[in-house]
């Protein structure tokens, strides 16, 4: 076989679609295997939930509380890890304080200090403002500095360190 009919058995397999080609002539063999560029899907669209928090009620009033009304502390819901923690936003107890949750924007592993032999960013009581670096997420050998977002104190840590995370991942809770 000559290069023009390699050529042409190359159009043809591509003009009638032809996922896999082979032929053999005369000790001569040849395979053609066609993949096709399919455009990558389009990303699913991701559904925000909406959280509407109320003050907890005294206790007094948690014994008339009906069935379907249910009341979660945001120590709990922090520690549930799957709940009202993975919001962006939560309401605090009965002072109105807001607790500001840092999620991981990627996947990879979190680490608190720029390396083993150094003091973490941030620790528990810390205040930090919008600008203020966190922790580092290193992705594909790519360190990732990942910022406060908000301003205000540092009262919680989810993650330990050099743990993987994943998208959307409470990070680090920030009392505003």
């Amino acid at each position: 076989m000559n290069l023009k009919e390699i050529k042409d058995l190359i159009d043809l397999v591509s003009e009638k679609g032809l996922a896999e080609f082979e032929i053999e002539r005369q000790g001569f063999r040849l395979r053609i295997n066609c993949f096709k560029e399919t455009p990558a899907p389009a990303p699913a669209p991701v559904a925000t939930p909406l959280i509407i928090s109320a003050p907890i009620p005294p206790p007094s009033e948690l014994s008339t509380a009906t069935p379907e009304r249910k009341l979660l502390k945001p120590e709990t819901a922090a520690s549930t890890g799957s709940s009202a923690a993975e919001h962006a936003t939560e309401t605090g107890g009965a002072a109105g304080e807001t607790l500001h949750t840092i999620k991981s924007p990627i996947v990879g592993t979190f680490y608190r200090a720029p390396s083993q032999d150094s003091e973490p960013f941030v620790k528990v009581g810390d205040h930090v403002d919008s600008e203020t670096v966190v922790c580092i997420i290193e992705a594909m050998k790519l360190m990732n500095e990942i910022q406060a977002e908000a301003s205000g104190q540092v009262v919680k840590v989810f993650v330990e360190n050099g743990q993987p995370v994943e998208y959307g991942q409470p990070l680090f809770g920030i009392k505003v």
